[in-house]
């Protein structure tokens, strides 16, 4: 009696198990429709016609599907420029990840005096807006003749506080010991930090490269400051200026957002697994 009374309850909390896992299914399935629902509209209209783009009501889905506003981008306007401008500027930055981790890998694995006061100073800077620091880097880069040039775009951005930190908690979780032995068997310093930390250090290369990459990418009002030639301007200030100076075209300004978003999406989508991991073991949540 008692044993078909047992069976009976775990028959009966599987059933309710199973019906709240489908439940919470459909709750997350409905939830990422409507998140992803503005970047679905955006990919649809950019391959409307004029035409259905401003009719009312409107429609998701393009009854005629066309490419022509993607070629008038880089044929009739300068977004293929905006484009090289803007990969230029992100593959400058990259070179900054070597930077960080050489700075994050000797707070994390060395001792020497001021130590703790350096990395402090360079804690303070998460604290300082960009915006303060515009003006005497502008300064500083027009004394040094970059202004008006694409290295003097992507210098500001090559380093950062928050990289460095990154680096730095994840770098602590190497063993000692392993650095030790490469240091034994004849391993100099920069040849253990090449071929054995920064191999180990791929997860956390992958969150900071999509970082760098997103922030080179979206670059905004550093590049409209600091270059008066549209020929240097990124993308993100060429679609500014097609917003402002292109007549009501709904197809052509999501065109425009598209080539902007989908980039970002790419990246995080190759690397996502690197991100999640180098974030959890970096100790952020």
């Amino acid at each position: 009696m008692s044993t078909s009374l047992t069976t009976s309850h775990r028959r009966s909390w599987n059933a309710s198990g199973r019906a709240v896992t489908a439940l919470i299914g459909v709750v997350l399935t409905v939830g990422a429709l409507i998140t992803a629902f503005p970047f679905i509209w955006m990919i649809a209209s950019s391959v409307k016609p004029q035409s259905e783009s401003l009719t009312y009501p409107p429609s998701i889905f393009p009854r005629v599907p066309t490419l022509k506003y993607f070629m008038s981008l880089f044929v009739e306007l300068d977004f293929g420029t905006y484009l090289v401008n803007t990969i230029i500027v992100v593959l400058i930055g990259f070179v900054g990840l070597l930077f960080m981790s050489m700075a994050g890998y000797a707070f994390s694995k060395f001792e020497f005096r001021g130590k703790r006061w350096m990395f402090f100073l360079v804690l303070a800077t998460l604290m300082i807006p960009v915006q303060v620091t515009m003006i005497p880097t502008y300064l500083i880069l027009n004394s040094m003749h970059l202004t008006n040039t694409l290295v003097g775009i992507a210098l500001p951005t090559l380093v950062s506080g928050f990289g460095i930190f990154l680096f730095r908690q994840f770098m602590s979780t190497i063993p000692t010991e392993m650095l030790e032995a490469a240091r034994l068997d004849g391993a100099g310093e920069f040849r253990t930090f090449l071929q054995i930390v920064l191999p180990l250090s791929k997860p956390i290369l992958a969150v900071q490269a999509v970082l760098t990459f997103i922030a080179g990418w979206n670059s905004f009002l550093w590049p409209l400051i600091i270059a008066s030639d549209q020929r240097l301007y990124t993308l993100s200030v060429g679609l500014s200026l097609l917003n402002k100076q292109i007549a009501v075209n709904p197809s052509l300004q999501m065109a425009a957002a598209s080539v902007m978003v989908v980039p970002i999406l790419i990246v995080f989508i190759v690397l996502q697994r690197y991100v999640i991991q180098g974030f959890a073991l970096s100790g952020l949540k």
